[in-house]
């Protein structure tokens, strides 16, 4: 083959190749196009979904436009809050602790007196059989945070039984629970501290209102 019709046959490959790329580059963003929105409505959905289920009752606003950004440790925390009568009745927002196989991600609501509506782990990697005992549809041992607060337990007992507290641990699996215990108590704290801007108590907060973003965070 002459150098002439091997440099014919590679520049048509070559332009074959691009206008491959181009109608594949086409098509993905075609797709993603169309698919987002679907996507968002999803998200948005699981978010009124794990909402609804740390925050019993019913109330006056719209909870994910009704939202705070506040500092953490760990990043920014959207919280969202719900109102009666104008109001702020209560809180809701993410914490998370270091579990045995990655961080355990919980939902938690507080009422304004800072006493827990509920909690509800959102996300975890743990241990089919072991730490997924912290799911709802494995047994009720998240429901024994709900109507506690700081002083019930004290502070110093806000841990599992194996650490000195009043929680229980499952056979085999302390790391897990810990987590989700350790995660909760730093919520309750984050709350403490946060109180009045968290209740609209406070004017001269430098918090800053969001329009229902939902940023990432937690109170870890």
């Amino acid at each position: 083959m002459g150098l002439d019709a091997l440099h014919g046959k590679l520049t048509y490959q070559a332009a074959l190749l691009g206008a491959f790329a181009l109608l594949t580059s086409g098509a993905l963003a075609l797709a993603s196009k169309a698919t987002g929105p679907a996507i968002e409505a999803a998200a948005a959905e699981d978010l009124k979904q794990s909402l609804t289920q740390v925050l019993p009752g019913q109330y006056d606003n719209d909870l994910t436009r009704d939202t705070l950004v506040l500092p953490g440790p760990d990043g920014e925390i959207t919280v969202y809050r719900a109102r009666k009568g104008g109001q702020v009745a209560a809180v809701v927002f993410q914490v998370q602790a270091r579990g045995y196989a990655g961080p355990v991600v919980s939902m938690m609501g507080v009422d304004r007196d800072g006493k827990i509506l509920g909690v509800r782990v959102i996300n975890h990697k743990e241990t089919p059989g072991l730490g997924d005992k912290v799911e709802p549809a494995k047994g009720n041992w998240i429901h024994g945070f709900e109507g506690r607060f700081l002083g019930d337990p004290a502070a110093e007992k806000f841990a599992v039984k194996k650490d000195g507290g009043v929680f229980d641990q499952f056979a085999g699996a302390t790391i897990t629970p810990r987590a989700v215990v350790k995660s909760v108590k730093a919520g309750l704290e984050f709350f403490g501290r946060e109180k009045a801007r968290l209740l609209d108590e406070s004017h001269s907060s430098p918090a800053q209102a969001s329009g229902g973003q939902n940023h990432g965070g937690s109170a870890s």
